[in-house]
């Protein structure tokens, strides 16, 4: 049935399993919007297109599918863009589609006119192509899905000329039913499995490569024969259970992480970058050999030097690996004492270096559910968090690590929380954490919340300030500047919205209001203060 190419692009989407698309319409891309209804595509209208962006961001971390989202030419692309760098950082799928102008090298001065669209969106994204026919703009959706499933999970973006939405086209080819799966042939295992046979400190440092790889019963059959420590990165946590002895956590980032490294005589890092926002330091500190397994070659050939780099799916390297210890047990040097004693220090040096935190998350780790999705923002709070919260399960806390972009929650667990509810969840528990000053960023979109009625509590660390700041500049011996702001009364906002809003005075009070807003009838904003643990 031919169509005009924006309802043809949506009916496209729908074939390749999209059931959700986030965004904005506007007068240059209103065809796009022609076809969503009749493909039985739900729109989510977020309140700006970065709120969309993470949003979509949001939905494709709970999902594992990429998430979509409709831009207009110009602004709405660029608005688009923070939300994009963060999922480029983080390795998340996210398909960007774009209106853009017809001709912009002869015209001057037209709405929403930028001097190269295309060129811009490419700076934080995979790849970035204009459709300059109706075929391109299906290869080029159809090169985007194939990737997602074969490569590096990163957005791409898309845009189609104005006048080219409007054109009837005929419909796309059928999807495949399945796209090939290209994986890779294991190489250098046998070399790796002397290594680790060889070995009596072997340290294997998780990272979320290896959540989204699925990869988690395969680590563990090679961690748990031979007695293997472990460090997860911020990404990586929950992969290893937290009764397993030899855990170290997600404390990489603790300067004296360094140590444990070096006394290792073998590490094997697995679908991690090892990027400064998983060490913050320059080098990871291994004496020993470095192994490497990772899809990507830039990383195997980064400052850390692998010794062994192993370039592929982490899951097919670790299957021909593992089968050489499934009936085998080879003990190791590694104590549980030590481990301990390291993680209770780590603990204490958080717990001095941000007071007041870590008795909070404590207590709503203890009351809310295992399965319960995070979304947390950059704020003191999450830093705390993601070192003493132990999770029991992988890909359920989600960070915009990286890039680092505030405004990220709110937004992003609004996807989550959507994708949940697509998923049929019976109880779809979504969370978002944010600092009173980075939520300010996207509050807006507590506009879209209410609208979707989602039972999502959303917890504001509100100490005044932008006390990491303060901090880096007192350490700094910088006088304190522009690092007070003053707050809007957040609960009468909240409730000016339509959300609900509550300010606990106790940590049990917290935690009642928590799981209270856990089953509400639209989202609760709960204002915690350092008076909470004071």
């Amino acid at each position: 049935m031919k169509r005009p190419l924006g309802a043809q692009i949506s009916h496209m989407l729908k074939d390749r399993g999209v059931d959700t698309i986030f965004g904005i319409p506007g007068v240059h891309n209103i065809e796009m919007y022609r076809g969503i209804e009749e493909a039985g595509i739900t729109h989510i209208l977020a309140r700006h297109e970065q709120g969309a962006g993470f949003m979509a961001d949001g939905y494709a971390r709970a999902t594992g599918k990429p998430g979509v989202a409709y831009v207009i030419t110009g602004p709405g692309l660029t608005n688009i863009m923070t939300a994009m760098g963060q999922a480029y950082s983080d390795s998340v799928p996210m398909l960007v589609i774009s209106s853009c102008l017809d001709e912009t090298a002869a015209t001057r001065g037209q709405l929403h006119q930028m001097k190269d669209q295309r060129g811009a969106a490419a700076t934080v994204c995979d790849w970035s192509e204009e459709a300059r026919t109706a075929e391109a703009a299906y290869q080029l959706i159809d090169r985007a899905f194939l990737e997602f499933q074969t490569r590096r999970k990163r957005p791409k973006h898309v845009q189609v000329p104005i006048s080219l939405l409007s054109e009837t086209a005929a419909p796309p080819e059928k999807p495949r039913d399945s796209w090939p799966n290209l994986g890779n042939h294991p190489h250098r295992e046998a070399e790796v499995r002397e290594l680790i046979k060889a070995s009596r400190r072997p340290l294997v440092i998780l990272g979320g490569g290896a959540v989204e790889t699925d990869v988690f019963e395969e680590a563990l059959d090679l961690i748990y024969p031979i007695q293997a420590a472990v460090f997860e990165t911020y990404a990586g946590r929950g992969i290893v259970p937290t009764d397993y002895p030899f855990n170290f956590g997600a404390t990489l980032g603790r300067p004296m992480s360094k140590e444990i490294v070096a006394s290792a005589d073998l590490v094997i890092a697995i679908g991690t970058s090892l990027d400064e926002g998983d060490l913050w330091r320059s080098h990871l500190g291994h004496k020993s050999t470095l192994v490497r397994i990772d899809i990507e070659p830039a990383v195997l050939a980064d400052r850390h030097r692998a010794d062994v780099q192993v370039l592929g799916d982490c899951r097919w390297f670790l299957s021909a690996l593992t089968k050489s210890f499934a009936d085998k047990e080879q003990s190791s040097d590694w104590s549980a004492d030590e481990v301990a004693q390291f993680r209770s220090k780590a603990r204490s040096e958080t717990d001095a270096e941000r007071p007041g935190i870590v008795p909070i998350c404590d207590a709503l780790r203890e009351c809310l559910p295992e399965d319960t999705l995070m979304y947390s923002d950059m704020t003191q709070f999450a830093y705390v968090a993601k070192e003493v919260w132990d999770m029991a399960k992988p890909g359920l806390w989600h960070h915009p690590t990286g890039f680092g972009t505030l405004g990220y929650a709110l937004p992003a667990a609004i996807g989550g929380a959507v994708a949940l509810r697509k998923l049929g969840a019976l109880e779809p528990r979504t969370i978002a954490i944010a600092g009173d000053y980075g939520f300010q960023y996207t509050l807006q979109e507590l506009g879209t919340a209410v609208e979707l009625g989602l039972p999502l509590p959303i917890l504001i660390w509100d100490n005044a300030k932008l006390k990491e700041i303060e901090d880096s500049m007192v350490a700094s011996q910088i006088a304190p500047n522009a690092v007070v702001a003053r707050n809007p009364d957040f609960l009468a906002l909240a409730r000016a919205y339509g959300a609900h809003a509550v300010q606990p005075g106790t940590l049990a009070e917290l935690q009642k209001a928590t799981l209270a807003a856990l089953r509400a009838d639209r989202p609760t904003l709960i204002r915690m203060t350092p008076d909470l643990t004071a």
